[in-house]
């Protein structure tokens, strides 16, 4: 065992975050640097690891290290590391007040001696006088420490105070709890703005603002504040008392099944909480949520728990759950008040159960809100309805509005007959029940269609109107072809139309059920009977009628691929029902027109499918939901093809909201799909990236692999332009190891594209593995060009990551590959091998070996001026400047 161990150990936990794995190689570091006697750098580890145990979720077994290098200082003052040391007192004292079981005395006694050691070394008192405030509110309440408050705010800062912007965070968060909103949100402005900020901000005050914002009516900030911060603490376990004002969030601005969401994927983090404290405001904010969702009707749901100990994974009542977190919570607290001897936890637990929402629903997405649909297609009055008290007349009101898809009006219509009518002929009951059936089919109930309309062609059967039996035959035999049943459907089919066409007094029927016949001809493959039908329908004035027989052909036609014929039976269908002002069935043509058009190439047809888009949108029937959320969806993807992003995501958020709304999440899916391609053109990558990632489980739970590949790599581009680089690379690294096997040069892209995100983290070690597998990934996707540029980046991560010697081994291979390079283009060759040298010299200079160091930069300057390459032969010579200066400064004069 060696120090050099000991170092490498804490240069690779460095590249890793914060997490179980970083702290065990820390804690390994540890054992090597004492194995090996050295005990000034196992004191200087012990300081890391303090902060290791805290980030990462493990406070308790931070005092304990903290003592020990406490006392290792004491012993030896000339060990130094005395910043690192003074600055742990401010974790330390806070983080005793969350554990219940540490005596009061303690606690008190650790902030008396970082009060004097502080002062001995000259220090400023600001940090202590925080470090009060915090004390005194965890004991007494956030009145009682106005007088440290101000002390503290007033101290100047010094070297030992948090960043500005964590000093201005834990700020926030005591006016927060006095109430004092708006100078909250006064202090936290320069935050805001991103003036000032660190690794914890802003999602830490953003947390903090959540209830402030909320109480304040800044709603917008609010959901904003919400969605940025959780993804930043999402994935660290010492983030649990921020993820309980998430919680407390989601329950009281109406978003209560966000919440579950978030309940449920960190209720195991309970079991393990960072402190009794972090446990209790987790407990006791999950609580609030399960009461909230008992108080909108859902309280029957159950929630999926992980295994813990003896306790095997499952689901549990919300209501249990509900019980056994308000317990928790209240028992903590009755600890802590019993250790401070003051009632301030208890009584801040009982204020979070039972907080009541401060906004009824915030939506914190466009496609989140509740969907309102558009007026529906005009309509009588009920007061006109009302008016009516002829049966007939209203049973022939009804049946218009049927026909021309108007449901809606034409179920009012029905429902009118229901309140005047006692005594209804045979006739008429049979046209009564027509309405039942059309019910039941819009419900998605074809069988109970099938047998109600069986029911209404018996009473016209048994009332005589045998035209009237036989439209009733057509339609009901018409879904048995549609369900599966054709063997049974047809035969009644070819019958209601035979007789139809002879003996049918209003021609409509006679049409209608020819065209229904066509369709199940077409269903079963007989497509040549089924045009040949259409083809003999006997002329009538009728547009809708005519129209429908066409949307009849398109469909029909569709199957066999003969598009032409396809678009010109939609244009006429779609230019009948516009004549006939015919709204629901000129959308669905519309659509159907405008999505074939829109991928012509033709001008006159690509504008022409964006009016038949519009169309359709505009005249989406409010009661056809799922409809109208698929025109937004085609004509959102349109606007993103033509480049129009801002106006797609418009159309594409109202398509996930309906969809969403009606349960339908594949299509949701998909839609979202095209929305995160909208948000990443017009630069709005937070949602993006959310939208990316309610996507992908979709996509896992239908199979659909290329979605889901397609969705992770827009995730990663997000991700990457939030600055969340080490996910990023984390998912462009997944996608490469799915691509690997068979696009080798598209995984080798993904990779290079990893190893770029970790060297601008510094995590030079794992960004060279990562282009140490895209240069084996060229190879094996014969790209010589790519091999030679993941060699040599890799060589220049092996050599930032501390291994010199070992990067220019790999340098040497970069330069083997050059031999690989086509002969036949001289420039790239050039180029390539100009790189080399010019990197290689980095690494080169860094050994001091400065003549072939100098001599690499020369050549590289020669090569990037013959291919008039200014910026990069500027940079050689300026290399080479530096290098001479160098080799002078060692007395080395070549």
């Amino acid at each position: 065992m060696t120090v050099e161990q000991a170092y490498e150990l804490m240069g690779r936990a460095g590249e890793l975050p914060y997490g179980q794995a970083r702290t065990i190689m820390v804690e390994e570091a540890l054992r090597q640097a004492e194995s090996a006697g050295d005990d000034r750098l196992a004191y200087r580890i012990r300081n890391h690891l303090r902060t290791e145990y805290v980030q990462s979720g493990e406070r308790a077994k931070a005092f304990a290290v903290f003592a020990r290098c406490l006392s290792d200082y004491d012993r030896n003052p000339d060990w130094g590391e005395e910043h690192v040391l003074y600055w742990g007192f401010k974790s330390t004292v806070t983080g005793l007040t969350k554990f219940p079981e540490i005596p009061l005395d303690r606690t008190l006694a650790v902030l008396d001696d970082m009060e004097r050691r502080y002062r001995l070394a000259g220090e400023g008192l600001q940090p202590v006088y925080m470090c009060r405030t915090e004390v005194t509110q965890h004991i007494h309440g956030a009145e009682a420490a106005e007088e440290w408050y101000t002390r503290w705010h007033a101290a100047p800062r010094t070297p030992l105070s948090d960043c500005e912007g964590c000093d201005h965070s834990t700020k926030v968060s005591y006016l927060a709890a006095r109430g004092r909103d708006e100078d909250a949100v006064a202090l936290a402005e320069p935050l805001l703005r991103g003036d000032i900020g660190c690794d914890e901000q802003p999602q830490t005050i953003l947390t903090e603002l959540l209830p402030v914002f909320l109480r304040t009516g800044r709603l917008e900030a609010a959901a904003d504040a919400h969605r940025r911060a959780y993804r930043a603490q999402r994935d660290r376990l010492s983030e649990l008392s921020a993820i309980a004002y998430h919680l407390e969030f989601c329950a009281r601005s109406g978003n209560e099944a966000r919440g579950l969401e978030i309940l449920e994927r960190h209720l195991g983090w309970l079991d393990r909480a960072p402190t009794p404290h972090n446990g209790m405001r987790f407990a006791a904010a999950g609580a609030l949520l399960l009461r909230r969702l008992a108080k909108i009707g859902h309280g029957d749901v159950t929630v999926r728990r992980p295994a813990h100990g003896d306790r095997p994974a499952g689901e549990v009542p919300a209501a249990e759950l509900r019980e056994e977190l308000t317990r928790h919570a209240l028992d903590v607290a009755a600890r802590f008040d019993a250790r401070n001897g003051t009632p301030e936890q208890s009584r801040l637990i009982r204020e979070l159960l039972d907080a009541e929402p401060l906004v009824e629903h915030l939506p914190l997405t466009p496609y989140a809100r509740r969907a309102t649909p558009p007026p529906a297609a005009p309509a009588p009055r009920q007061d006109d309805l009302a008016a009516i008290d002829d049966v007939d007349r209203l049973l022939d009101l009804a049946e218009k509005h049927w026909r021309r898809r108007e449901s809606d009006p034409a179920l009012a219509a029905w429902r009118r007959v229901d309140a005047i009518a006692s005594d209804l002929t045979l006739v008429q009951q049979g046209r009564r029940v027509d309405g039942e059936g059309l019910e039941r089919l819009l419900a998605g109930d074809a069988q109970g269609a099938v047998d109600v309309w069986r029911r209404s062609a018996d009473l016209y059967a048994r009332g005589g109107d045998e035209e009237r039996a036989q439209a009733a035959s057509s339609r009901y035999a018409a879904v048995l072809c549609q369900t599966g049943q054709a063997d049974a459907g047809l035969p009644l089919l070819e019958t209601a139309v035979a007789w139809l066409d002879a003996n049918a007094t209003d021609p409509r029927r006679a049409l209608a059920a020819r065209g229904r016949l066509a369709a199940a001809y077409g269903e079963t493959g007989r497509t040549d009977e089924a045009l040949a039908l259409l083809d003999g329908a006997p002329a009538v004035d009728d547009l809708d009628e005519l129209a429908d027989l066409e949307m009849t052909r398109a469909r029909i036609l569709a199957p066999a691929r003969r598009e032409p014929e396809v678009i010109a039976a939609l244009r006429r269908a779609a230019d009948g029902y516009r004549r006939s002002d015919q709204r629901a069935a000129l959308a669905e043509a519309a659509l159907l027109l405008g999505q074939r058009l829109a991928a012509s190439e033709n001008e006159e047809e690509a504008a022409e499918a964006d009016a038949l888009l519009t169309e359709a949108v505009t005249h989406a029937p409010a009661d056809m939901p799922a409809f109208r959320a698929s025109a937004y969806a085609v004509r959102g993807g349109r606007l993103l093809t033509r480049g129009d992003a801002a106006q797609a995501a418009e159309d594409l958020i109202e398509a996930v909201a309906v969809f969403t709304a009606e349960g339908s999440h594949h299509q949701a899916a998909y839609a979202r799909q095209d929305l995160c391609v909208a948000y990443l053109d017009t630069g709005r990558f937070l949602e993006a990236a959310e939208t990316a990632e309610e996507a992908l489980p979709l996509f896992e739970a239908h199979g659909d692999t290329d979605a889901q590949r397609r969705a992770r790599y827009l995730l990663a581009n997000a991700q990457r332009e939030l600055g969340e680089l080490d996910a990023a690379a984390g998912n462009f690294t997944r996608l490469a190891e799915d691509e690997r096997a068979e696009q080798p040069t598209v995984a080798a892209r993904l990779l290079v594209e990893a190893g770029d995100l970790l060297s601008r983290l510094d995590k030079d070690a794992t960004a060279a593995e990562r282009f140490a597998a895209a240069a084996e990934a060229s190879t094996a996707g014969g790209d010589p060009y790519g091999t030679v540029q993941a060699l040599r980046r890799q060589a220049l991560c092996v050599m930032w990551s501390g291994r010199v010697e070992d990067g220019l081994a790999v340098m040497v291979t970069a330069r083997s590959a050059l031999a690989g390079l086509p002969e036949d283009e001289p420039a790239a060759l050039t180029w390539e091998t100009a790189l080399v040298d010019f990197d290689e010299a980095r690494i080169l200079g860094a050994l001091e070996r400065f003549d072939e160091a100098i001599a690499g930069t020369e050549r590289a300057a020669a090569a990037f001026t013959s291919l008039d390459q200014k910026e990069p032969a500027t940079a050689a010579e300026g290399l080479r400047a530096d290098l001479v200066a160098a080799r002078s400064n060692t007395g080395d004069t070549g």
